[in-house]
């Protein structure tokens, strides 16, 4: 067993992906438990019973399970890159809501009974472009680097941009797009993006970063 901070994880997870961004850039090392999603190990539901990525356990009986959450404690041990002080409270939970909502109508139209998402598709592409309006004016969402609401709404736009890549590199959305491909080219990006083996109970310990 080990004292350090449990984060369980699972690497495709566009909220375990902010997480793991922001540990990594805090320096916080954790030990890492990758999961795979339809096979949920009991040791994470036993802790965080509603059982979505990621959940982070610090000590006996602290236990973080909402992404944000995570990457706020994670900055609060150390934020060389004043992630916090970027965070935007209005533009998060634009992108955590009516994005993310039209976001899962446009991959998954299926799931909802739809026929198709492409109505969902316009209504994030009309969320995007006011995106890149921001972005026209400055490199990063938080200004001259990226920052907390850079790396909170990364990993949703590059989940949208992969769903029909060639139709998204069409639009006339220069700015996003350049930032997008900077953070998908990152040093930052690659290194959360490292593949690890399922874990189970009594495996070696791995731990991140």
């Amino acid at each position: 067993m080990t004292d350090r901070p449990i984060l369980y994880s699972f690497r495709r997870c566009p909220y375990a992906m902010r997480a793991r961004m922001a540990v990594t850039v805090s320096g916080a090392r954790v030990e890492l438990r990758e999961v795979v999603l339809r096979d949920k190990p009991p040791e994470m539901i036993a802790v965080s019973p509603k059982g979505t990525v990621p959940v982070l356990v610090v000590g006996d009986d602290h236990v973080v399970d909402e992404s944000l959450d995570i990457m706020r404690w994670a900055l609060a041990q150390n934020d060389p890159a004043d992630w916090l002080a970027h965070a935007d409270a209005d533009m998060i939970s634009a992108n955590d809501g009516p994005f993310k909502q039209a976001l899962d109508r446009y991959k998954y139209p299926h799931r909802y009974g739809l026929a198709d998402g492409l109505e969902h598709r316009e209504v994030a592409r009309d969320h995007l472009s006011g995106l890149n309006d921001v972005l026209a004016a400055q490199p990063y969402l938080g200004g001259s680097a990226p920052a907390f609401t850079d790396i909170a709404l990364f990993p949703f736009v590059r989940q949208f941009a992969a769903t029909d890549p060639l139709w998204f590199d069409a639009l006339p959305l220069p700015a996003l797009q350049a930032w997008l491909n900077g953070l998908l080219a990152s040093d930052l990006f690659g290194q959360i993006m490292t593949r690890y083996p399922k874990w189970t109970a009594g495996d070696e310990i791995i731990l991140f970063p």
